[in-house]
């Protein structure tokens, strides 16, 4: 990746730009499921959007995304298997993207910049943990725990 700041910055809003498309195909997704609940097409759009989410979003060190994008699949993969999406784990899953929408607003576009205190992202995951049968939330193995990584810090 470039170290030019220029271009680091065009990088950058080029990822806001396409993570707010993203967001909004998550958000028919949702929809969709409040009218049919389950349907396997809107889970699947659902699934595949938030790893392109989370890919495009670690491919620019913004960990408290990507990871946080990463953990709701996480857990929308294991509840399609053995559940069903009913309304509270719906309102769960909205909140952790509302959450997503709000962090994305608050990157700095000179910097990537996301200072965070993690604690509603834990408490969010905890809540659609608990609404999809998690009784306790464990981040998957392969995973790291969240994370406040600059977009600059991880140039380097």
């Amino acid at each position: 990746m470039p170290n030019d700041p220029k271009e680091l910055a065009q990088q950058l809003a080029e990822f806001l730009v396409e993570a707010e498309t993203l967001l909004d195909k998550t958000e028919e997704c949702l929809s969709h499921l409040q009218l049919i609940s389950n349907d396997m097409d809107a889970i699947d759009c659902m699934l595949s959007t938030l790893l392109k989410l989370a890919k495009k979003a670690d491919a620019l060190a913004l960990a408290a995304v990507s990871e946080f994008s990463l953990h709701i699949h996480g857990l929308l993969s294991h509840a399609q298997n053995h559940m069903d999406l009913h309304e509270q784990a719906l309102g769960a899953l909205k909140d952790c993207l509302t959450l997503i929408a709000w962090q994305l607003e608050l990157i700095d576009q000179n910097t990537g910049q996301l200072s965070l205190d993690d604690s509603e992202q834990t408490s969010l995951i905890e809540a659609f943990a608990c609404q999809v049968g998690h009784s306790q939330f464990h981040p998957p193995a392969h995973s790291k725990p969240f994370a406040l990584v600059s977009f600059s810090g991880r140039q380097a």
